[in-house]
């Protein structure tokens, strides 16, 4: 089942970002992994502000997949100067539909 890895980074010194770009994506592949979108174009509809500078949302073939490149000691040194250079949350999710399933969510 798909999986999606929902990276939400608020960049707070940037020194990691250009080596971060250039090779964290060849790490992703490995594993399955394509962005479908790498944006600093944040629009809040409804709530507040993420006060993110960056979402990336990288499909995975799996959710074993997605925790196979976060724990891939490739990916290791990537992951720690992105964690000293940014306040970071990382979420992931399958494809599942909860509709159908709860009382008050009906299949559609």
């Amino acid at each position: 089942m798909p999986a999606y890895l929902i990276a939400d980074v608020k960049v707070t010194d940037d020194a990691w970002v250009p080596d971060y770009a250039a090779r964290v994506h060849e790490i992703a592949a490995k594993h399955g992994g394509r962005y479908l979108s790498r944006s600093g174009h944040i629009d809040t509809l409804e709530g507040k502000p993420l006060g993110s500078t960056l979402v990336a949302l990288i499909e995975f073939p799996s959710k074993e997949a997605a925790r196979a490149f976060a724990d891939d000691p490739e990916y290791a040194p990537f992951a720690e100067a992105r964690k000293a250079g940014s306040v970071s949350n990382f979420h992931l999710i399958d494809d599942s539909d909860l509709a159908g399933s709860i009382p008050y969510l009906p299949k559609g």
